[in-house]
């Protein structure tokens, strides 16, 4: 799709008015219109490759508050990558935008987009209470930062609205396809308190998994009252593999989150030189929200579907054990459902 404008070409422009980065600036606009794109794209390629395991082991679950979150991550994320889409390219139209509009709509998109990333920590919270038994301590510690990580992130927000009309009113008027994709002031700070807190999610997910993996490890070694796993173990435990224990408690997409978060921090850290040549700290070009959106939503309801299935294969795995002979598999049912059944 292309976007014609009446205006002369960003270089000639930049040329007569003497401001030599205004063809960056033009490029640097073109850049999301075609990753938002592929991150639509990837989020409904993502829906369509594991819709065959949210029927076979979500839908079965009765209607909880596992569930509900579920659905809502999972089809929050699509209309979130469909507003994206719509919203910059709607944009990119000439005589659409104006100082206003783009103030407006800078907010909106991070409040949506923080919506999706605090329903992701509320499943996270939960998480680690139930890695920690229920611990009521550990949850008022996390309830208590996730609501500080609110409220610093509103009043960021809140700042940089105030600040933002200022920032691009010298480039609102340029033959730009959307709105200036210009930052500056504290703007990158705005998802810093979200990354502290998962920060803290992560290590307290981290310590968890360390215990359970060296108890798992050691579980024989104090049964025979040897110093060394015999890899044979006593019961079910050493018959679960590590990569379950990992999954289990979700160490991996405690990483994956807070290494998004760090990114999408990094990539828009930029010294304000100028209106027309704020300096990108760290070179990663601005690739708009959608990425992000796509990313968070699509690690979160794998984790939830795979949580489901390790749970699966986990109860199956005990009923091999503990009743050899007495099972046998309903494979007209969905997911990994058993029938016991005499012999």
């Amino acid at each position: 799709m292309s976007y014609a404008s009446p205006s002369p070409a960003p270089s000639s422009l930049a040329a007569s008015a003497g401001q030599p980065d205004l063809a960056a600036l033009y490029r640097g606009n073109l850049i999301p219109l075609h990753v938002v794109l592929a991150g639509l794209t990837w989020v409904l390629h993502d829906y369509l490759v594991t819709l065959e395991d949210e029927i076979r082991y979500i839908w079965p679950q009765r209607l909880n508050f596992s569930k509900i979150m579920f659905f809502w991550i999972r089809y929050y994320t699509i209309a979130l990558l469909l507003f994206d889409v719509v919203q910059i390219h709607v944009f990119a139209r000439p005589g659409i935008t104006n100082n206003n509009l783009c103030v407006a709509m800078d907010t909106i998109i991070r409040v949506v987009g923080a919506v999706s990333l605090w329903s992701v920590e509320i499943i996270m919270q939960l998480r680690v209470y139930a890695l920690y038994n229920c611990s009521r301590r550990i949850a008022a510690i996390n309830v208590f930062l996730f609501l500080c990580s609110i409220a610093a992130f509103f009043w960021i927000l809140i700042y940089n609205h105030d600040h933002r009309a200022a920032i691009i009113a010298n480039a609102i008027h340029l033959p730009l396809p959307g709105c200036p994709t210009v930052h500056s002031g504290i703007e990158w700070v705005q998802w810093v308190p979200a990354t502290a807190h998962e920060g803290v999610l992560f290590v307290f997910a981290l310590v968890k998994t360390g215990q359970s993996v060296w108890a798992l490890v050691w579980a024989d070694g104090a049964a025979t009252g040897e110093k060394k796993w015999t890899g044979k173990g006593r019961g079910y435990r050493a018959l679960l593999p590590l990569h379950t224990i990992l999954l289990r408690d979700n160490v991996l997409y405690f990483f994956g989150v807070s290494v998004l978060l760090v990114f999408n921090n990094a990539w828009s850290v930029y010294l304000p030189l100028s209106c027309f040549s704020p300096q990108n700290v760290t070179h990663i070009p601005w690739f708009s929200y959608g990425p992000f959106h796509a990313a968070i939503g699509i690690m979160t309801s794998r984790m939830l579907i795979n949580l489901r299935k390790a749970a699966a294969q986990e109860n199956e795995l005990n009923l091999r054990v503990f009743f050899p002979d007495r099972m046998v598999l309903d494979t007209n049912s969905s997911g990994s459902r058993m029938q016991i059944e005499t012999v």
